[in-house]
C-alpha cells in the first residue's frame, strides 16, 4: 500500500468469476506520510482508506467482469462500519462479492479484514459502471 497515492491493493489473491468474488490483499506500511496526522505519537490508518480499499476491490472485480471493456467508478457508499482500528505494518484482506451488475451499474458487499481473521470494515458499494475516460 501506498497510502498517500491511495494505491492501496498490492495483490489480487482469490479472484472467482463464476461468484463473482474477489479476495485482495494490501499491506499497510510501517511508514507513511498519512501517519504524521493521524495521529502524531499514535498512528492509526483513517477510516476513509478502508471505505477506498473496499472500492478499489470491487473495482477490480468488476473490471475483470466486464472483461476488461468498461470500468467502475465509485457512486455511492452505504451502511458503512469502522470496527477495529489498523496500526501501520499490518497485512489487510478486502473481499468484494457482487450483488447486482446491470443498469449501469455494480453493486459489492465488501468486507475488511486483517489476516487473523479481525474485522476492520464493511460496507455497500455501488460503483457505476462506464467506459474509460478518454485522453
Amino acid at each position: 500500500m501506498r497510502l498517500e497515492y491511495f494505491e492501496l491493493v498490492d495483490k489480487i489473491e482469490e479472484l472467482n468469476l463464476s461468484e463473482g468474488r474477489i479476495l485482495v490483499r494490501g499491506n499497510v506500511p510501517a511508514a507513511s506520510p498519512v501517519f504524521e496526522g493521524h495521529f502524531p505519537g499514535h498512528p492509526l490508518v483513517p477510516g476513509v482508506l478502508f471505505v477506498e480499499f473496499m472500492a478499489q476491490a470491487s473495482g477490480w472485480i468488476l473490471l475483470s467482469k466486464l472483461n476488461f471493456e468498461k470500468m467502475g467508478f465509485l457512486a455511492s457508499v452505504k451502511e458503512a462500519k469502522m470496527r477495529n482500528f489498523v496500526q501501520p505494518s499490518t497485512p489487510l484482506l478486502a473481499e468484494a462479492v457482487i450483488e447486482h451488475e446491470g443498469s449501469g451499474y455494480g453493486v459489492t458487499k465488501c468486507k475488511v479484514r486483517k489476516e487473523d481473521g479481525t474485522p476492520v470494515a464493511d460496507a455497500s458499494i455501488t460503483l457505476r459502471i462506464m467506459a474509460f475516460p478518454s485522453s
